[in-house]
C-alpha cells in the first residue's frame, strides 16, 4: 500500500520542513506513515479537529467529516466565521482520536492508554462544483450514518445555499498507534497492583423514535443494527 509522502520525496523545502513536524520524536515504534492507516483512523473517527490560525490567536473547531481518496470534506453555515476563513485557503492541523482502553501499570509512570490517532497537515479551499459539492455531502452523511445519504429528503436549494463545503488536502499525515498490556519495570512486576487493560468503546443506545413520527413508519435496518 503506498504511504503519504516522506519528507523529500518530491516535496519542496516548505513541505519537507513541515513533514518533520509530524515525524515522530519519541517512541517511534508507534508511528506509522502508510496510507491505508491513516485513511482507517480518518474514517473510524467519529468527529476531528482542525487547528488554524484566525485573526493572529490558534483556533480549534471540533466536527464531523467525510473523506474521498486524500480529501477530506467539512460543512457548516455559510455564517459560520471559522468556516469562511477556511474558504480563503489556508493552512490546517487536523488530529482525530480513538481511544481503545485504558492501560492501567502498576506504575503511574507507566499507565497510558491505548488509543489509533492521526495528525493531519493540509490547505483548505472551498468546494463550489456542484458534483463535488455532491459527492462531499454524501461523504459525509455517509461517514455519520451509513445508509442515511439514500433515505432522507436531500437538502433544497435554499438549504444549499445556506451550506458552506470546504475541502481539506491531506497533503502530510501520520498515525499513532499504541495497544497491548501494560510495559511495566520489571522491579514493578512484584508489586502488589492490579495491572492490565480496560477496553473502552463507543456503543450505540436503542433508537429513541421522533415523538412526531409519523404512524406506521419502520425503523431502518441501517438504523436498527447501527454500530460506531
Amino acid at each position: 500500500m503506498p504511504h503519504l509522502p516522506l519528507a523529500g520525496e518530491g516535496q519542496s523545502a516548505s513541505v519537507s520542513t513541515m513533514r518533520d513536524r509530524i515525524k515522530g520524536k519519541r517512541l517511534q515504534e508507534l508511528y506509522d506513515y502508510d496510507r491505508a492507516t491513516v485513511h482507517g483512523i480518518i474514517d473510524r473517527a467519529m468527529i476531528c479537529n482542525v487547528g488554524l490560525i484566525r485573526d493572529g490567536y490558534p483556533v480549534v473547531i471540533p466536527t464531523i467529516h467525510g473523506r474521498i481518496d486524500d480529501t477530506l470534506y467539512i460543512h457548516g453555515s455559510i455564517a459560520a466565521g471559522n468556516l469562511n476563513d477556511l474558504r480563503r485557503g489556508v493552512d490546517v492541523c487536523v488530529t482525530v482520536t480513538i481511544v481503545d482502553g485504558i492501560v492501567a501499570a502498576r506504575s503511574l509512570f507507566n499507565s497510558s492508554m491505548n488509543y489509533r490517532s492521526a495528525v493531519i497537515y493540509g490547505t483548505t479551499r472551498a468546494v463550489e462544483d456542484p458534483a463535488e459539492r455532491d459527492a462531499a455531502l454524501r461523504a459525509i452523511a455517509e461517514h455519520v450514518l451509513p445508509g442515511r445519504w439514500g433515505d432522507a429528503r436531500q437538502a433544497s436549494a435554499s438549504e444549499d445555499r445556506q451550506t458552506r463545503i470546504i475541502a481539506i488536502s491531506i497533503e502530510q499525515a501520520s498515525a499513532k498507534v499504541s495497544s497491548g498490556p501494560p510495559e511495566d519495570e520489571l522491579a514493578d512486576l512484584d508489586l502488589d497492583v492490579w495491572a492490565g487493560v480496560i477496553p473502552v468503546s463507543l456503543v450505540a443506545g436503542v433508537p429513541q423514535p421522533d415523538p412526531q413520527l409519523q404512524p406506521g413508519v419502520v425503523l431502518p435496518d441501517y438504523i436498527a443494527g447501527y454500530q460506531p
